[in-house]
């Protein structure tokens, strides 16, 4: 498993219009960096037909799916285990999770697919996203609360909100809080 992208926040701390360091010639022929004034950097991929974003200072890496060692009895959206550099890495599959399938309704794995390696407090976990798009600095003008609705219908407590660029909407996920859901059960403790 090659890694496409180590991202710091040094590495994306580029001059304007300089592409960081660190990406390899697949992710910089669809990425682009947008600057804004005064906003943070995130992350921006595909799940299923929509686009999402996290904040890129929880980003470790990006690597090329690599099938991973199943669990036995986990739920479905932890494809199971990896280990990177001696590390071993929980994988979760985030379009299974969120029920973001393709046009034909389904989670496949093909040549853009990647796992997003995220740092969360110190524990290193991956989710599987069907492609990175680019990283996108935006303004707090352009982000809108995550709209309300009743956690019966829909759960938004891991919206951090809705921004709007270029005629597209962009769902920010609040990828901390996702982990150390106690659903998922990835992280032990977010009060340290």
């Amino acid at each position: 498993m090659e890694a496409l992208l180590e991202a710091s926040p040094k590495a994306n701390r580029a001059a304007p219009g300089a592409a960081p360091s660190g990406f390899g010639a697949r992710a910089n022929q669809a990425r682009q960096v947008r600057h804004v004034p005064a906003g943070r950097e995130y992350l921006t991929f595909r799940l299923g037909t929509e686009e999402y974003g996290i904040d890129i200072l929880k980003v470790q890496e990006i690597r090329s799916y690599e099938p991973p060692t199943k669990i036995a009895n986990a739920p479905s959206y932890l494809k199971g285990v990896v280990n990177l550099r001696g590390v071993i890495v929980p994988i979760v599959d985030l379009r299974v999770k969120f029920n973001c399938f393709n046009e034909n309704g389904e989670a496949g794995i093909d040549s853009f697919t990647v796992v997003i390696v995220l740092n969360v407090r110190g524990r290193v976990l991956g989710a599987v996203v069907d492609s990175v798009s680019d990283v996108m600095q935006l303004s707090e003008q352009v982000i809108q609360p995550a709209p309300e609705m009743s956690n019966s219908v829909v759960d938004t407590t891991y919206m951090t909100g809705i921004a709007n660029v270029n005629d597209r909407l962009l769902i920010l996920m609040d990828i901390e809080s996702l982990m150390g859901s106690s659903e998922m059960g990835l992280i032990n403790s977010l009060t340290d």
